[in-house]
This record gives C-alpha cells, structure tokens and sequence, in this order.
C-alpha cells in the first residue's frame, strides 16, 4: 500500500511540476504566444480537459490532492502533449473557457 502510495505521490509531483513550472516557463517565451502564462491557469486548462468539462464537477478541490494514479497520469500525458506541439493550447483552453461559460471569441 505504501509503495503505491508513493507512485502516486510521484505521478501528482509530475503533473505540479509541469503546470507550476515547466509550462509557465516556457509561456514566457513570446515566440509561443500561448494564451496563458499562469499556472493556475495550465491547471485549470489540462484537469478540464481530460475531465471533458469543469474539472470541479469530477473532482474534490483542491484537485491535485485527489487525483487518481490515472487521472494524474492522463494530465501528465496532456502536459508532454503541450510541451512537444502535439496538444494545441488555444484549442484546449478555448475548450475550457466554454466548458466553464465564458465568452470566447
């Protein structure tokens, strides 16, 4: 149980150190010219999106603590998708801002 634990402990660090670190870091390279550059905000775009809407209608806050090993795992896989281009972030943040009512343009 502990070891499993401890997995998934790591797979939640993954995930944070992406959406805390990695993305905005590269969000302040201009030449991406990403919509967001908080990581609140790489957050919210991510959980909603392998949630397929508000992330808070899935899960308890704060998210991070609840998490599942796969749901962390997917948000993992969302985040290297960002990271190499593979994820478009203004498609999954449009997504997101829908999902949550907000106008977009």
């Amino acid at each position: 149980m502990k070891s499993n634990e401890s997995q998934i402990n790591n797979i939640v660090k993954r995930y944070i150190k992406l959406t805390k670190q990695v993305l905005p870091m590269m969000a302040s390279d201009k030449k991406l010219q990403w919509p967001v550059k908080y990581d609140h905000c790489f957050q919210r775009i991510v959980l909603d999106n392998i949630f397929n809407g508000c992330w808070y209608d899935h899960l308890k806050s704060p998210a991070f603590k609840n998490l599942s090993n796969s749901q962390a795992l997917k948000a993992i896989k969302l985040c290297e998708d960002i990271i190499s281009g593979k994820a478009d972030l203004h498609t999954l943040n449009r997504k997101s801002l829908i999902w949550r009512g907000k106008k977009v343009s």
